[in-house]
């Protein structure tokens, strides 16, 4: 046991008592050493390593120096002589600001290197921490939602706060987006009912309308008034047609939506279009085309001469196939253009006219006459607007200029009669014309849960199809077994279906159809194409129920017998809308089939 009183310390200009330990072995003064350091680690392990990693620095030679430097600021926090308080904190002080030294020297070097971009330099901003607090504190007080939504600016729009109208408006508007994913809708509208001032979601799924909930008036209002918003449309403006994109993230999905307000006799209409430059990208491979159409669709490309006439109806593919064949042209050694009223996707190299009807100027067909006297290789018309536009494009250089003009019409001598009806001339329209391309949309049966059968003898002749050679067909199905349990089909949701695949008619017109569409002798045109050999709408839509692509009673659903034409199209003459062209085919359209939507 030391009784001693006095310890003489080597290296100490002073002498040291027991009584004066405490100044070494306190241990809140070791704890105090140890403060500067947590810190330090953190940024060093976060944020500069980091950045030397990132930009490529001398990563390895720089956490060298690191440990080196706050060994030293340790020997130095303890070699001090320890004789008063003073000293102590003085130890405190120098180890602090070596730490710091080293912190501001790996900066002020690393901001001089030439691998780190100016935006991209160290630097404490102490006003962007604070701002970065008051963001966390803002948004405890705002309430959840599953979507970010920006504007066509890149904006941002904040989520309300929880306890407020405006946060249960945008949960509401979030369904409807929500929904529409989660159905695989490509469209979602919001339209008046005309009763009791409610409103009525639909969702476009596969092409065939499913309805969704009804709204109220007000809240209703408050949500096409929020989606208006989230897109910078002016909210106030209820009548004029007004359409821009809204981004939309959900978790690692990110969609483009085409917000479109216009107003109605019953009210305001509200239209959320999902993807819409992806529903209309495709190649012509992917079209749906059969082999002799595909051949017959080259060969018209080829020509690069006259009219060809696109055909079809509402929601039936027109802007996919148009957009489609319109590429299929060299934009970069031809002068190829558009002229549409909405501008669904961006097309490379060639120049998008965009037709403004609500905007005062000059008409749609005078556009187009001013388009057509440039002398450009390749016009495409998204629509048919008018028959003044008709008589332009038919009194355009046939030989110099390739037009394709879309129209709606259910098949394709339906539309060679609304082209020579419009134009008024038979002879003048029959001259411009080089082809004709009908189409619809089918629904395409899910793989995952589709189920085969063999169909009768009576069935396989309706149909006017071989019987020794259809032993199998599908039919829609909705259902799998897991575990022997039937369940709904996680693919298709119970529908049985699962995406949609064009039908088409190709025809090019030589001088013996429009020899005949001169006469207006429309009985003998439509011979003259069967006569081709070629597959109507009909056949081609049988071709895919046999190949298990679709089912037969899709087949019947879309080449039932169509409406009239609609409007912004001349009326046809009392030949129009015949049954299309095919032998026995076409009598698959005549049976009902129950519970089959329209198209």
């Amino acid at each position: 046991m030391l009784n001693v009183q006095q310890l003489n310390v080597t290296g100490f200009s002073g002498v040291l008592t027991l009584g004066d330990g405490y100044v070494l072995m306190g241990w809140w003064k070791a704890a105090l050493l140890l403060v500067p350091f947590v810190p330090w680690a953190w940024l060093l392990s976060r944020v500069l390593d980091k950045h030397a990693a990132r930009f490529f620095l001398p990563r390895q030679a720089w956490n060298t120096v690191h440990l080196t430097v706050g060994l030293i600021a340790i020997i130095v926090a303890i070699s001090l002589p320890m004789q008063s308080e003073a000293a102590f904190w003085a130890g405190w002080g120098l180890m602090l600001l070596i730490l710091s030294a080293d912190i501001a020297v790996f900066a002020l070097l690393a901001n001089r290197d030439e691998r780190v971009p100016h935006e991209h330099r160290l630097r404490l901003d102490l006003s962007s921490i604070q701002a970065s607090r008051a963001a966390k504190a803002a948004a405890k007080q705002q309430g959840k939602v599953e979507l970010v939504l920006k504007g066509p600016d890149k904006s941002v729009l904040p989520p309300p706060n929880v306890d407020t109208p405006e946060f249960e408006t945008r949960v509401a508007a979030e369904a409807i987006y929500i929904k529409a994913t989660e159905t695989r809708a490509s469209q979602a509208d919001m339209v008046p009912t005309g009763k009791d001032n409610a409103y009525a979601v639909s969702y476009l799924i596969d092409g065939v309308r499913q309805p969704g909930d009804s709204l109220p008036g007000p809240v209703a209002q408050k949500v096409m008034d929020f989606w208006k918003g989230a897109a910078k449309l002016d909210v106030a403006d209820r009548r004029k047609k007004q359409v821009a994109d809204v981004g939309v993230e959900r978790g690692d999905a990110r969609k483009k939506v085409r917000v479109t307000s216009i107003g109605t006799g019953a009210g305001m209409r509200l239209t959320l279009l999902l993807d819409p430059e992806a529903a209309v990208r495709r190649k012509a491979a992917d079209l749906g085309l059969l082999e002799p159409q595909m051949a017959e669709l080259k060969a018209l490309v080829e020509d690069s001469r006259g009219v060809v006439l696109f055909a079809g109806g509402l929601d039936s593919g027109r802007t996919t196939t148009l957009y489609t064949i319109v590429r299929m042209h060299d934009a970069y050694t031809k002068n190829v253009q558009t002229v549409e009223i909405d501008i669904q996707d961006s097309l490379e190299g060639i120049r998008q006219n965009k037709f403004d009807s609500q905007a005062d100027g000059a008409e749609f067909s005078t556009v187009v006459r001013s388009i057509l006297r440039r002398d450009p290789d390749v016009v495409g018309i998204a629509e048919l607007m008018d028959a003044a536009t008709a008589k332009e494009v038919a009194r355009a250089d046939q030989e110099r200029t390739r037009t394709y003009v879309s129209m709606r019409a259910e098949n394709s001598l339906t539309a060679i009669q609304l082209w020579a009806k419009s134009v008024g001339d038979l002879e003048l329209a029959s001259k411009a014309l080089r082809g004709v391309i009908s189409q619809k949309l089918l629904r395409k049966l899910c793989v995952n849960c589709r189920v085969a059968y063999q169909p009768s003898a009576d069935m396989v002749k309706k149909l006017g199809l071989p019987p020794d050679k259809i032993k199998q067909l599908f039919k829609k199905g909705g259902q799998v077994l897991i575990k022997n349990k039937p369940e709904v089909c996680p693919v298709c949701g119970g529908g049985g279906y699962v995406g949609q695949e064009g039908v088409f008619e190709v025809f090019s017109l030589g001088d013996a159809e429009r020899q005949l569409a001169k006469a207006g002798d429309w009985n003998a045109l439509k011979v003259e194409f069967r006569k081709r050999n070629l597959p109507t709408i009909q056949q081609a839509a049988l071709r895919k129920a046999i190949d298990g692509i679709t089912s037969v009673e899709e087949v019947m659903r879309i080449t039932s017998e169509g409406k009239p034409a609609e409007a912004g199209q001349a009326n046809p003459p009392s030949q129009a809308n015949p049954p299309s062209q095919g032998a026995p085919a076409v009598n698959v359209a005549k049976p009902p089939v129950a519970g089959a939507a329209k198209a």
